[in-house]
């Protein structure tokens, strides 16, 4: 038990991933994230959310819910591949303020995110890829401590 995330809060997970044949495809014990900022599948953006602390849920998604038309990872993921996912919700935490961070810490943040926002854009989901872009100036916006001009 315990309260479902909020939107900005980070979450920890254990997920397992695998596809219609059975092959394990993803396997993380501890993944953190921050749902609604693209960081993971589509799956776990929408179902995270909905669960409590110490819930085991399954999702089955949909490829466009999981690693879209392309797939990924190949030959991991094919094109258009349905995938089965087990995950626990460990823990739920009040998600990181870059402004505090820092400036060679949020520049390393706002970088991670700009790689994700290309990752979307190259796909072709620019919904997705703007909110990353965002998320990157959020991380490197604002003022500049410990340092002397």
């Amino acid at each position: 038990g315990g309260p479902r995330p909020l939107p900005g809060q980070e979450v920890s997970v254990k997920v397992l991933g695998a596809l219609e044949d059975g092959g394990l495809v993803e396997r993380d014990p501890r993944l953190i994230f921050v749902p609604g900022h693209g960081d993971v599948v589509q799956a776990l953006e929408l179902g995270v959310p909905t669960m409590q602390p110490g819930e085991v849920s399954f999702f089955l998604a949909a490829f466009p819910y999981a690693y879209g038309r392309p797939g990924s990872r190949e030959p991991d993921v094919p094109p258009e591949a349905p995938l089965l996912f087990e995950v626990t919700l460990l823990e739920v935490r009040d998600g990181p303020d870059p402004q505090p961070l820092p400036p060679a810490v949020r520049l390393c943040l706002g970088s991670q995110r700009r790689e994700r926002g290309n990752f979307h854009f190259a796909r072709g989901d620019f919904a997705a890829a703007l909110r990353s872009y965002r998320l990157s100036l959020r991380a490197l916006d604002g003022p500049i401590t410990g340092e002397t001009g």
